[in-house]
């Protein structure tokens, strides 16, 4: 769990709007209220929740689900490779970003990914 947000982080977007992760990965979790989703886009209101290790080899696709436990947190925004190859800093939109201290997130605690569904036509 991570305690600490930032005004100005200075993330940058990449360009790719979805990666493939493999079991065993960490990669950090952050929210943020930003909502550009351009290349290169700068993400400075930022909310750490921490770091998570990926249990499933998968694509994670800019807006997919991010819930803890039976709670959804937000859709991922997309990808920040400033610390890559030792782990990307996946973005999760949320309505304000939140800590993990601000959620009172606990070591083991179950995360998922998950696509979002498209209502039906």
């Amino acid at each position: 769990m991570l305690l600490h947000r930032r005004e100005q982080r200075g993330m940058s977007l990449e360009p790719h709007a979805s990666r493939c992760v493999r079991q065993g990965e960490i990669h950090e979790l952050a929210t943020t209220d930003h909502e550009d989703t351009s290349p290169g886009a700068r993400i400075d209101r930022v909310g750490f929740l921490g770091f998570a290790e990926i249990g499933c080899a998968g694509v994670i696709d800019r807006g997919d689900e991010f819930w803890i436990g039976s709670t959804l947190l937000g859709t991922v925004l997309g990808f920040d490779a400033c610390h890559f190859p030792n782990h990307y800093n996946i973005l999760i939109q949320a309505e304000k970003p939140v800590t993990g201290a601000d959620l009172h997130l606990e070591p083991e605690m179950p995360i998922a990914f998950a696509p979002a569904l498209l209502p039906a036509h």
